[in-house]
C-alpha cells in the first residue's frame, strides 16, 4: 500500500530543475506525480516515477543527492469536505501529516494525495478501517 518517492536536493539557481528533467527524459523515465519545495539556498523536489531504482540511479550518476521515501497515495472524493474527512480520521487518530500533494490520476474524477504520515503503518491501518480508498504503488507507477 505505500508508494515509493524519491527526493532531489536542488541548489536554488537556474538550470537545476531542467538538468532532472532533463536526465529522466533522456532515460526514458515518466514522471507521474511531483511537488517542489524551496527555500533560499536550495529545494527538494518529490516525483514519484515509474522506475524509481533506475531514476535513483541515473540522477547520483549525475551528481544529485537522492533520497527514497515510503508514502501513501488515497483517492480524495471531489466533493465539499473529502479531504476534511480524511485529515479529521487521521487526526483523531493521533496520525501527523508531514506534508501532502496532490494530482488526478488520467480517467479518474477524483484527486490523488500523496501523503507523508509520521506513522505510516499506523496511517494505512486507520484508511484502510475507515474505508478510504488507498491507491497502490503499481497503479501510479504504470
Amino acid at each position: 500500500m505505500k508508494v515509493e518517492q524519491i527526493s532531489v536536493f536542488l541548489e536554488n539557481k537556474a538550470g537545476r530543475l531542467a538538468e532532472v528533467t532533463n536526465t529522466l527524459a533522456t532515460n526514458e523515465i515518466n514522471i507521474r506525480a511531483l511537488s517542489l519545495a524551496d527555500t533560499t539556498d536550495f529545494g527538494i523536489l518529490r516525483l514519484i516515477v515509474d522506475n524509481s531504482e533506475k531514476a535513483k540511479s541515473v540522477l547520483k550518476d549525475k551528481g544529485f543527492t537522492v533520497g527514497k521515501t515510503n508514502v501513501v497515495a488515497v483517492e480524495v472524493e471531489d466533493k465539499p469536505g473529502g479531504l476534511n474527512y480524511i485529515l479529521d480520521t487521521l487526526g483523531n487518530n493521533g496520525i501527523n501529516v508531514e506534508y501532502m500533494y496532490a494530482f488526478v490520476l488520467p480517467g479518474s474524477t477524483n484527486a490523488t494525495l500523496i501523503f507523508r504520515f509520521d506513522k505510516t503503518d499506523q496511517a494505512v491501518e486507520i484508511l484502510s478501517q475507515n474505508n478510504i480508498p488507498i491507491i497502490p504503488g503499481t497503479t501510479l507507477h504504470s
